[in-house]
C-alpha cells in the first residue's frame, strides 16, 4: 500500500466509512488517537478499503475493512488479519502495530481494525523499484525478504495463540481439492477448458510429499505485500486475510514464484520489480531459505509447480466472473488474463518434467 506524505480531508468521498461514528468509536476505545482525524486513501491493499489517518498531533494509523457489496465466504476477513498481526507482533516477523478491532458492523457497515502507520513501499513494478530502491540495496532486500518468510515458519503456531487458525494436515491435498473444484466450476464461464490442468492436478495429488509440522502459511508473500524501508529491509508483512496453517514449503514455493528474474519467459502482467539488475536469482533466495530453516528442499519443484498450477485455476476463475459479468472487465485485458492461465500451466509443466529428471 502506497502512501501519501500527508493525509488530507475527511472521507466524505471515501466508500465504506461513516466518518462521524467511526471517529466516535476510536475516541471511545482508542485514547491513543486525538480527532480531528485527517483521511487519505490507501491504493493497494487488494480491494480492501484501507486509508491512512493522522490525528492532531500527527500519529498515524491506517484503518482497514473489507469492500462493500457481496463478498465471496471467507474473503477479506478482517478478523483474521487482526489475529495474525496481534499474534506477532514483537515475533522476528515485522508487522504493524494492531490497535484496535471493532466486530460492530453498524459502526460503518462491516469489522474494521485499526494498526500503526509503517514507513515504507510497496513494490508492486520495476518503476517502484526503481523509484525506491537503489541497487546496491536490492541484494539486501533479498536477504531480508527470504529471512522474514524463515522467521515466519519457524513459529510454533500454538505457541503465539494461533493453533486453531485453520487445519493443520494435508495442506496441499486440501488445496489441490479446492481449486481443482474451482477451475471445473468455471469451465463454462470462462469459455475454455486446458488438459494439462486436469493432467496436473492428478499428478501433484498423486505425489505430494510428507509434511511436515504446520506453520503458519501467509498464502501471498511477495514485495507487493510487504513494505521495504528506507535501509532496504522488509519494514512489515501487510495483507494476512488468507493465511492459514499448512506446509511451509507450499509457502516458499509461492513467494519464489513471485520472484521473477530477467531469464523468466516473457510476462503477461507488469513489469516486475525483480528482474531489474541487483536482484539476485530464486536459486539464491532458496539457498539463504534452507541455511536459515534446514529443511530440505529436494522437492522444491514440486512446490513450484503446484503454486503455478494453483494461481492458473485462481485465474480462471477470475477470467470466468469477468466474462460472465459478475466483475467490471472495464479497462482488463482479458486477452493478456487468458495467457497468464495457460503460461502458468506451462511453467507448472516445466517444473513436473524437472522433477521427473531428477538431479542433474
Amino acid at each position: 500500500m502506497n502512501d501519501p506524505d500527508t493525509p488530507t480531508g475527511q472521507p466524505a468521498d471515501l466508500p465504506g466509512y461513516d466518518s462521524a461514528r467511526v471517529q466516535a468509536w476510536i475516541a471511545a476505545n482508542l485514547p491513543g488517537l486525538r480527532a480531528p482525524l485527517r483521511w487519505s486513501r490507501l491504493e493497494g491493499g487488494h480491494s480492501n478499503l484501507t486509508c491512512l489517518l493522522a490525528d492532531a498531533d500527527g500519529r498515524r494509523a491506517v484503518i482497514r475493512r473489507p469492500p462493500e457489496g457481496e463478498l465471496l465466504p471467507k474473503a477479506h476477513d478482517m478478523g483474521r488479519e487482526w489475529a495474525l498481526i496481534s499474534a506477532l507482533g514483537g515475533s522476528a516477523v515485522p508487522v504493524a502495530p494492531a490497535l484496535g478491532f471493532c466486530a460492530d458492523s453498524s459502526v460503518t457497515g462491516a469489522h474494521f481494525y485499526l494498526m500503526g502507520h509503517v514507513a515504507g513501499q510497496a513494490l508492486y513494478s520495476a518503476a517502484d523499484a526503481q523509484a525506491w530502491l537503489p541497487e546496491p540495496l536490492r541484494p539486501l532486500l533479498a536477504e531480508s525478504f527470504i529471512e522474514v518468510l524463515a522467521a515466519l515458519h519457524a513459529i510454533d503456531p500454538d505457541s503465539v495463540g494461533l493453533g486453531d487458525l485453520g487445519k493443520k494436515d494435508e495442506y496441499i491435498a486440501r488445496q489441490l481439492k479446492t481449486w481443482y473444484r474451482s477451475w471445473n466450476a468455471s469451465v463454462a464461464g470462462a469459455g475454455f477448458d486446458d488438459p494439462r490442468a486436469h493432467a496436473l492436478q492428478r499428478y501433484f495429488l498423486a505425489h505430494v510429499p510428507p509434511q511436515g509440522p504446520a506453520r503458519i502459511v501467509h498464502g501471498d508473500y511477495g514485495l507487493h505485500n510487504t513494505l521495504v524501508g528506507a535501509d532496504g529491509r522488509i519494514a512489515a508483512v501487510l495483507d494476512w486475510e488468507i493465511s492459514t496453517l499448512g506446509d511451509p514449503l507450499a509457502d516458499l514455493g509461492y513467494a519464489l514464484n513471485q520472484w521473477a528474474q530477467a531469464d523468466d519467459p516473457p510476462g503477461v502482467r507488469g513489469d516486475p520489480p525483480t528482474r531489474l539488475p541487483g536482484f539476485p536469482p530464486r536459486r539464491v533466495l532458496a539457498e539463504r531459505y534452507a541455511e536459515r530453516t534446514g529443511r530440505d528442499l529436494s522437492r522444491l519443484d514440486f512446490y513450484t509447480g503446484f503454486n503455478r498450477w494453483k494461481s492458473a485455476a485462481i485465474g480462471h476463475g477470475v477470467y470466468a466472473r469477468y466474462r460472465e459479468g459478475k466483475k467490471s472487465a472495464e479497462g482488463v485485458d482479458l486477452a493478456a488474463m487468458k495467457r497468464s492461465i495457460t503460461w502458468a500451466l506451462a511453467l507448472a509443466e516445466a517444473a513436473v518434467e524437472r522433477l521427473e529428471r531428477g538431479p542433474a
